[in-house]
């Protein structure tokens, strides 16, 4: 897979933030994309090293607009541990 297939896009919530003082980033991948995968791709993209990779898949909810149920998709995360020293900065000064 292409890097840019792999990692979707960045997760940017609260608790993701609060991350960041440990060096852990939180993106969104491709579902079939592996933990080594993942790791080359933010290695490349980014310029840091990766020490650790968590995953996780997110399963869908479900929403209610009245008599109508709908369902939110499914995604798979993973945080990114980068080795100290290291930072990602896409995530910084917004």
């Amino acid at each position: 897979m292409h890097i840019f297939a792999i990692l979707k896009r960045p997760v940017i919530t609260e608790k993701a933030t609060d991350m960041q003082d440990q060096g852990k980033y939180t993106f969104e991948v491709a579902p079939q994309a592996t933990k080594l995968q993942i790791k080359e791709a933010v290695e490349k993209a980014f310029d840091v090293r990766v020490v650790k990779v968590n995953t996780m898949n997110v399963h869908q909810k479900r929403k209610r607009f009245g008599p109508r149920v709908t369902r939110r998709r499914s995604i798979k995360k993973a945080i990114v541990t980068v080795a100290p020293g290291n930072t990602i900065t896409i995530f910084e000064g917004v």
